[in-house]
């Protein structure tokens, strides 16, 4: 073997050593994952409560975090935060995926597909003579491997914050008709977050996290911070300002839901006026570049033939 070679096989030893390293400390904190899992379900069996769903992120953030000492040290690290940083844990909260686990998976990827990728392209390639250009594809896999699950957390957190768009008309309208039938503040969110789970399956997550908090101690303000703020949507934060007022100084809200569902939909139409003026003006383009050319040949194409016809009967 040659040097080449004896390079690719250290590389590719390296990369089988970090994938079976992060393999291990997932499954270790799967493992842990399920013990708590059974021990919350005893616990909340006990007191008479709903058991948590398997699927569904902590209430709790901290104190998920502070359920797997050893891992979640090591992710506070001076490593672990250069490794996945603040921007790349605000993608995995506004994911809905649970905060811990999510971030060692998201680590794992990064570096099996940072490291697979050029591994894998070295075993294409056959161990033959490595130039300059084979460098740079490896170098250019390893960025793709490495960058490739934020792209997929940014796109996903992107559909999540559409999706809270479109969820946030009935869900306010789920708060008039609740408050209508006499029910209290407390019991409306509740209602929606377990009964209506199916139809706001954003807001109906993030409404479960805060009530648990609720229940948990927090105050109502507190528990719905994460609600507010998470999806950078300013007309929901406005809405839990609202229910936050309500809810500290009483009232009815009746009104000013109404109010506000009117101003929401006074908004939506805006945007659609605005999404329609865009459209017009790019269907413009394209009716110019594919719609021009075939009308100007089915109109003038018979002109042009008779032309072509008559100089080839002159020149005979």
């Amino acid at each position: 073997m040659d040097e080449q070679q004896l390079l690719m096989t250290g590389l590719g030893l390296v990369a089988l050593g970090c994938l079976l390293a992060g393999g291990l400390l997932v499954l270790h904190l799967r493992q842990r994952t399920l013990r708590q899992q059974a021990i919350q379900r005893a616990i909340a069996r006990g007191q008479g409560l709903q058991p948590p769903r398997a699927d569904e992120a902590p209430a709790d953030l901290s104190a998920s975090l502070r359920g797997s000492g050893a891992a979640q040290r090591w992710l506070d690290s001076r490593l672990g935060r250069r490794l996945v940083v603040d921007e790349d844990r605000r993608l995995i909260d506004q994911c809905g995926f649970a905060p811990l686990r999510a971030q060692l998976w998201f680590l794992a990827l990064r570096l099996g597909l940072g490291l697979g990728l050029p591994l894998l392209y070295a075993v294409l390639l056959g161990y033959r003579t490595v130039d300059g250009r084979a460098w740079a594809y490896a170098a250019a896999a390893c960025a793709l491997g490495f960058m490739a699950p934020k792209w997929f957390l940014a796109w996903y957190a992107e559909q999540r914050k559409r999706r809270v768009v479109h969820e946030l008309p009935l869900f306010v309208d789920l708060l008039r008709l609740l408050q209508g039938v006499g029910l209290s503040l407390d019991q409306t969110l509740q209602v929606i977050a377990s009964d209506f789970r199916g139809a706001l399956r954003v807001l109906g997550q993030e409404l479960d996290i805060a009530n648990r908090q609720y229940t948990q101690g927090r105050t109502r303000e507190h528990s719905l911070q994460r609600l507010a703020h998470l999806h950078d949507n300013e007309n929901l934060a406005d809405l839990v300002a609202l229910l936050v007022q309500v809810d500290r100084h009483g009232g009815a809200v009746q009104e000013p839901l109404h109010q506000f569902s009117d101003r929401l939909r006074e908004r939506r139409k805006a945007e659609l006026r605005e999404r329609v003026g865009k459209i017009t003006v790019k269907m413009t383009a394209i009716m110019v570049t594919t719609l021009l050319p075939a009308l100007i040949i089915v109109t003038a194409g018979p002109g042009f033939l008779a032309i072509v016809r008559s100089l080839g009967a002159m020149t005979r």
